[in-house]
């Protein structure tokens, strides 16, 4: 009887939907990614989350996954990063983006509940519009609305008592957005890598942290034409003894693949192989330190088959046992 109840729940649990019930790797799929557009000629369009979705189905990879679906109202917890005043700017003149980046951060933070409950131990958000760029602006930012990372972050801090969180971001741009956020924060480890000479212009290496949180914001620049080999390099010279300091309870991953070779808005050269490696790297610090507990999303990548294929790759990793 007792047997019978337990497979009834887990049937029925509205996180989670049929895949492999063996499966530790959370998946998120919704086609209301597809919703969002700013315009029809704009890079960050719908074409790439729908190139994903062939993708991970083509490569059947879904099928090792379990499936998992955004929370509802999300809308409240905004605020744990966001000032009202920005949301209500963001909600009166673009009242659809809102709904959309709500719901992307919904996405997010039901991977949070999903790895945090021990569901599954690690979990990818193929979720859009961005958000590492989103401060309180009460405007888009670098085609952010609402930064989901952070949500996040503080969200696992406040329901899961995650003290201390790693958020690694290899997108091609600086999330100046999550740099804010955190910045007098020793709570969060934030490590980025990215070419600090694009856009936002933001991220110098000497930016380090201030007060409290002074040695807790890293910033590595990567030339114009990195390699795997430099990025690689750059998590093994100056994250790992970092955060085995640190010793995060969860870690988050601002996954832009617009760091990939062949990136319309980036000069990286890094190949899927590549974002492999970073994934195991992130992974080993996870078992290590937070029992293989991470949380990936959704940042840049604007070349659509190559950014299906570099998810591909980094969801293959996080399933790779």
């Amino acid at each position: 009887m007792k047997r019978r109840q337990f497979l009834a729940l887990s049937l029925f649990n509205p996180l989670f939907g049929f895949a492999n019930s063996h499966a530790k790797t959370g998946l998120v799929l919704d086609d209301m990614f597809l919703q969002h557009q700013i315009s029809p000629a704009h890079p960050e369009k719908p074409a790439r989350y729908q190139a994903i979705k062939q993708q991970l189905h083509k490569s059947q990879l879904i099928n090792k996954t379990h499936s998992i679906k955004p929370i509802v109202d999300a809308e409240q917890w905004l605020t744990l990063v966001h000032s009202q005043q920005h949301i209500e700017k963001i909600k009166q003149q673009q009242p659809e983006t809102h709904k959309n980046a709500v719901f992307a951060t919904a996405s997010v933070l039901a991977a949070v509940d999903a790895v945090c409950q021990g569901q599954v131990t690690n979990a990818f958000c193929a979720s859009r519009p961005p958000g590492h760029h989103a401060m309180n602006t009460g405007q888009e930012e670098g085609f952010c609305y609402y930064n989901h990372i952070a949500i996040a972050a503080r969200y696992a801090q406040q329901q899961y008592k995650c003290k201390k969180v790693l958020i690694i971001d290899w997108d091609y741009h600086h999330g100046n957005g999550t740099e804010w956020a955190f910045y007098s924060d020793p709570s969060v480890l934030y490590f980025s890598t990215h070419d600090m000479f694009a856009y936002p212009g933001t991220g110098l290496p000497a930016r380090t942290g201030e007060g409290a949180g002074k040695g807790f914001n890293i910033n590595v620049h990567l030339d114009c034409g990195a390699t795997d080999n430099d990025i690689i390099t750059a998590f093994q010279n100056e994250l790992l003894a970092d955060a085995e300091r640190f010793s995060p309870d969860l870690i988050l991953i601002s996954a832009g693949f617009d760091s990939r070779k062949d990136d319309l808005l980036g000069c990286h050269t890094i190949s899927d192989q590549g974002f492999i490696q970073l994934t195991k790297m992130v992974k080993s610090i996870a078992n290590k330190h937070c029992q293989g507990k991470i949380v990936s999303l959704l940042e840049g990548g604007y070349n659509i088959d190559g950014n299906a294929s570099a998810v591909e790759a980094h969801v293959s990793a996080l399933i790779d046992r």
